[in-house]
């Protein structure tokens, strides 16, 4: 598409050229013709300007043919003992065009190409010296004026190269912030699965303590049997659902360290948490709507991560505003909600937001949807929305 463009702009700008010769032809005394020049009839002298050019329409389409096409339109001038003023145009266009577009020796030696057949016509054909100018003049003038059209070429030529190398620079930290925020994602998968790991294993070590003592108590206490039993089905059922979020996140094979094998912290973290914030500095509030019920532990443990990390967020960059934490339970839906007066983090390009990308991964893992940005009025919020699963209801069923 840029190709035919390019044509059908160069194929203007030699009509141009030629109207232009066209009118220098008609407006031209005949005292003001060189003597060893000849005046061409109309048709021959349009004939000749349409050859010169030519060379203009092809410079960027065809631009070997250009070169040939040039070189035959001066010779032809010579021949024809007349020169058209496209043919100076022609010169400099295709000088230009070579000097911008191709490496320095290929530009170098079409520029010599283009401009010794005229050093050697100058010293040979009399007329090419306009009035009795001198060779070395003339040589001199055809000289400067190839200089000029090949370094303004090339000054093109490296402006280009320099915008090229600053798109590439470009792409290539984009690909670099890219696998960076890649890299983020995974990382926190990672440590999001080995938490998850923890729960289940605690379930089920839970399950092999109870089936242990039902087997030895089943004899002597049928009913309380029936009761562990229960408890064992319960437990089963929130092992399975943490089961299968599991998969979906990587799981690292590190050893874990003594922070991991800590219990996780869940819904009765939180008061201790906003007390720990409030002595950092931050007024807190912490407001609880409905009852939260038998949540399952990894959903207490999101809610959890998402009040801890929207907090240490307003503690950096909320200064002297104040904080507010919703916990609102209803009968499908639970909604976090962390709020400040601050002004916010400030826009970074270098920064990637870990642990913005931390929440969210968490929300979407139990189905939920996380919305986190400034609010009206002033400040910044974190807003989260999960389904409400409750310890012991089968999995994608809400409380009733």
């Amino acid at each position: 598409m840029d190709r035919w463009r390019g044509l059908r702009l160069d194929a203007l700008l030699a009509v141009a050229a030629v109207l232009v010769d066209v009118l220098f032809y008609a407006t031209t005394p005949d005292e003001l013709v060189p003597v060893d020049m000849v005046r061409l009839p109309w048709p021959a002298a349009i004939g000749l300007s349409l050859l010169a050019a030519t060379p203009i329409a092809l410079r960027r389409v065809a631009p070997r043919a250009a070169v040939v096409a040039v070189l035959v339109a001066f010779l032809a001038t010579v021949l024809a003992t007349y020169q058209p003023s496209t043919l100076v145009v022609a010169y400099i266009a295709i000088t230009y065009t070579a000097a911008a577009h191709l490496p320095l020796r290929p530009a170098i030696g079409t520029a010599a190409l283009l401009w010794s057949p005229t050093a050697i016509a100058v010293l040979a054909v009399p007329w090419l010296r306009d009035g009795g100018i001198s060779p070395a003049y003339s040589i001199f003038t055809n000289s400067l004026l190839a200089l000029v059209c090949f370094f303004v070429g090339r000054t093109v030529h490296a402006r280009r190269a320099s915008m090229h190398a600053l798109e590439e620079r470009a792409r290539v930290a984009e690909e670099n912030q890219r696998a960076l925020a890649d890299q983020a994602v995974t990382d926190e998968r990672r440590r999001i699965a080995r938490e998850l790991h923890d729960v289940v294993a605690h379930h089920v070590s839970v399950m092999g303590v109870l089936a242990t003592g039902a087997r030895r108590v089943l004899p002597r206490d049928p009913a309380a049997v029936d009761e562990v039993l229960g408890t064992i089905e319960q437990t089963s059922r929130t092992t399975l659902r943490e089961m299968r979020r599991l998969l979906d996140v990587l799981r690292t094979d590190a050893e874990p360290t003594a922070a991991d094998l800590a219990p996780q912290p869940g819904l009765s973290g939180i008061e201790t948490l906003v007390e720990q914030v409030r002595e950092a500095g931050l007024p807190v509030t912490l407001r609880v709507d409905g009852a939260p019920g038998p949540l399952d532990p990894g959903v207490a443990l999101t809610i959890f991560r998402i009040v801890q990390e929207a907090l240490t967020n307003a503690l950096k960059h909320a200064g002297t505003a104040t904080a507010e934490v919703r916990l609102s339970f209803g009968v499908y839906w639970l909604v976090v909600e962390v709020s400040d007066t601050g002004r916010g983090p400030l826009p970074d390009a270098n920064r990637l937001g870990h642990g913005l990308v931390g929440m969210r991964e968490r929300v979407a893992l139990y189905g939920g949807t996380l919305r986190t940005g400034p609010r009206p009025g002033g400040g910044y919020r974190v807003y989260a929305k999960m389904p409400m699963e409750l310890l012991g209801a089968p999995n994608g069923e809400g409380a009733a």
